[in-house]
């Protein structure tokens, strides 16, 4: 499935903080209402505060822009640097402060016990995309998927994700996030 950045609304947090886009997710197909597997977003961090606790899931976190944060409690000091993505649980209590001016992070958050996830930031070239679910998602330049039934040509702020393996070709000075889903 296809998506764009230009067609999803921001909302804002509770907390006024800032704001985020749902990009994609996956909820349980056993039954359960709104039982959530997996869910990526982009979340614009305009000042410190609080920051969302997701109890039972873990997150994967990485700065697109501005300078990064810091996460904190009373016993755990995280950075966020920019393009680099940060693995945690999702349900700790933490504080946000940001380091120079606000940020841009895009999130993936998902239940450990039904998913495997990965996240990485790449650049210009070829990257296999292998079994299992996969999303790619353009964060400057272009990227051209070939995967199986076809293929999909993305710019920048655009999006894939499916259940396919095949190719992503990042062009000359683009970046892309690729994140990998396996189900277990």
């Amino acid at each position: 499935m296809r998506f764009s950045i230009s067609q999803i609304s921001p909302q804002a947090w509770k907390n006024g903080g800032g704001s985020t886009r749902e990009l994609a997710r996956a909820d349980a197909s056993n039954g359960s209402e709104g039982q959530m597997i997996w869910r990526t977003s982009l979340a614009q961090i305009d000042q410190d505060g609080a920051f969302s606790a997701f109890p039972g899931l873990a997150r994967i976190h990485c700065i697109i822009s501005g300078a990064g944060l810091q996460l904190t409690n009373a016993e755990i000091q995280f950075t966020a640097h920019p393009l680099k993505p940060l693995y945690f649980d999702g349900g700790l209590d933490l504080t946000s402060q940001l380091q120079d001016g606000p940020c841009e992070a895009f999130n993936l958050i998902y239940d450990p016990n039904h998913v495997r996830a990965e996240m990485q930031i790449c650049e210009a070239g070829t990257h296999r995309l292998g079994d299992g679910a996969h999303l790619a998602f353009a964060l400057t330049g272009k990227l051209r998927l070939d995967l199986p039934e076809g293929e999909i040509c993305l710019g920048q702020g655009e999006g894939w994700h499916g259940d396919t393996s095949g190719l992503v070709e990042i062009a000359q000075g683009s970046r892309a996030v690729l994140v990998g889903l396996e189900l277990i």
